[in-house]
């Protein structure tokens, strides 16, 4: 527990609810920063129909840029054989399929019911293997439904014994509307654990209402080792009503580090990435660490407003 894998997928939730479209040379060198910052994870894009996420449709050219270095680990979405296909061409080796946890979230995000995403995932574990990758699956709307309200633990699980019946033994659960509180957290991670205690978890928390790092807390403290946050806090769902961004990477980093946990990653490195992501976008993003120095940092005492009199 004294190192926590972070994987940083700005570059795709990040950025797939973005109106304009984010140059393809600009996603490439972010994501090499990245990488030079110490992050050996990245979620670098989605093969999904580029009609659906046009965002998105630059997919191939984003993993052929990226340069390799050793331990990095490049993962796509892939939501079905079309997909898979497109991530075997790339030589991608960790495929993420995906399913909703409530069927009005499936419609809006997959435009089909629970049980038909399903059977789309099933046949990508046979190509994940042929193709020498491996399968994750990932729970969204894992607290909360913008249609249908809270998910209960039963339906989770049940969407998680699904992918483990299917061979998947990473899952990732996705807070997508930013609705999870520390409680909450910890009795999900606490079931899932408890029911399928070979079964990896990674955290997705969103900040919607500023509970995402008192959510990793809490993650923490139920024993969970893996998160997921966005640089400079990007993000959103465009199939979700409500949902604003990822966590911030930057923050997520600072707070760990502060706790005495190791991420391997460069901290002001990362915020300078972060610095450049934002004025590429033009406007300021949400990570606190783009507006504050991280704690520690030390002040010019002569140089600083003092009270007179």
């Amino acid at each position: 527990m004294d190192r926590i894998e972070i994987t940083e997928v700005g570059l795709r939730d990040g950025l797939q609810n973005e109106k304009t479209f984010f140059p393809t040379a600009d996603k490439i060198d972010i994501g090499n920063r990245l990488v030079a910052a110490g992050l050996h994870r990245l979620e670098a894009t989605s093969f999904v129909s580029p009609k659906a996420v046009p965002q998105l449709a630059d997919a191939e050219a984003v993993i052929g840029g990226i340069k390799p270095v050793d331990g990095l680990v490049l993962e796509v979405l892939v939501p079905n054989e079309r997909g898979a296909k497109r991530a075997m061409a790339a030589n991608v080796k960790v495929w993420v399929a995906f399913a909703s946890a409530t069927e009005s979230h499936s419609l809006a995000n997959s435009n089909a019911s629970i049980k038909t995403a399903l059977e789309r995932i099933k046949p990508l574990g046979e190509l994940a293997k042929s193709a020498g990758a491996e399968l994750y699956g990932s729970v969204a709307v894992a607290f909360d439904c913008p249609f249908e309200g809270q998910v209960g633990t039963a339906q989770v699980l049940r969407l998680a014994e699904a992918y483990h019946a299917m061979g998947i033994r990473v899952l990732k659960l996705g807070d997508t509307i930013g609705s999870a509180s520390p409680r909450r957290v910890k009795e999900l991670v606490s079931s899932l654990q408890a029911e399928l205690p070979d079964m990896q978890l990674i955290l997705h928390f969103h900040d919607t209402r500023g509970m995402g790092l008192a959510n990793v807390m809490s993650g923490l403290e139920a024993g969970a080792n893996r998160f997921e946050s966005a640089l400079g806090g990007l993000g959103g769902c465009p199939f979700a009503p409500g949902a604003l961004g990822n966590i911030s990477t930057e923050d997520l980093v600072h707070l760990l580090h502060l706790e005495g946990l190791s991420t391997g990653i460069d901290l002001p490195a990362l915020i300078g990435v972060g610095k450049l992501l934002e004025s590429r976008l033009g406007r300021p993003l949400p990570a606190r660490l783009l507006r504050s120095e991280p704690v520690g940092t030390l002040y010019d005492l002569n140089a600083s407003a003092r009270a007179s009199g």
